[in-house]
């Protein structure tokens, strides 16, 4: 049986904004991270498990699109206020991130710190579209 073929809109967006001078390994293990955080917060968005032609079965990914923007700390600082502003379910990712090796020890280190304090290398949000374009406001899609 063939899916019907239609154009998808969603009213919501999903997006990651990462720090621009991440190097290409942090770049994909940060967007990673931080996607398992709108999966695990906003079930949703979670689509239905997949299967092939001989019925093997797959796991369930996100229903839409994620776009991933990039921008410069201060717009990671930027963002994070709007998003709090708005109230706008976030996952973050911060420097010391990188050298903690479990979920326990990377709670804790965004524990110690405050949210205006937080050493931001990457965000992801998920809301409605207009409200997520103002909060990523002037980030470039990633290249």
């Amino acid at each position: 049986m063939e899916p019907e073929s239609q154009i998808v809109r969603f009213d919501t967006k999903i997006a990651v904004l990462l720090r621009e001078d991440l190097e290409t390994w942090q770049r994909l293990n940060v967007t990673a991270f931080l996607v398992s955080g709108i999966g695990a917060g906003a079930p949703e968005v979670i689509g239905e498990p997949y299967e092939d032609a001989d019925d093997t079965r797959y796991l369930s990914m996100f229903r839409q699109p994620v776009l991933v923007f990039e921008g410069t700390k201060d717009m990671l600082k930027n963002s994070h206020s709007r998003a709090i502003g708005r109230d706008v379910p976030m996952s973050v990712f911060t420097s010391d991130l990188f050298v903690t090796n479990n979920d326990r020890d990377n709670r804790a280190a965004v524990r110690v710190v405050s949210k205006d304090q937080l050493d931001l290398v990457g965000l992801a949000v998920y809301g409605p579209k207009n409200a997520v374009d103002k909060i990523l406001k002037g980030a470039r899609m990633h290249p």
